[in-house]
């Protein structure tokens, strides 16, 4: 299950979300969202874990916490929207 954490620290690193979420279960994947222009967090991440039943735990248990100064708001990931990939441009008009 990927699991969205919100509410970041801007101190937080992937190893202490993978440390924090790894109390419940085993982590496959820990990412921090960066800011390409700045090259700092946005606040938000994601924390995979393969075991639903782990996950829905530590979603539970870890909501609404403090971690590193900053209440967590922790949820089940939705699913990206598809969209649509490629297309743009448009072409020019000649007439």
């Amino acid at each position: 299950m990927r699991i969205y954490v919100g509410n970041l620290s801007f101190q937080t690193t992937e190893d202490g979300l993978r440390s924090l979420f790894g109390e419940y279960g085993e982590v496959s994947d820990a990412v921090v969202m960066i800011d390409r222009q700045t090259g700092r967090s946005r606040g938000f991440g994601f924390v995979t874990m393969p075991d639903d039943a782990a996950a829905a735990s530590a979603i539970e248990a870890v909501n609404e916490t403090e971690f590193e100064g900053r209440t967590l708001r922790i949820n089940e990931a939705k699913a990206r929207p598809d969209r649509g990939g490629g297309g743009g441009g448009g072409g020019r008009r000649s007439w």
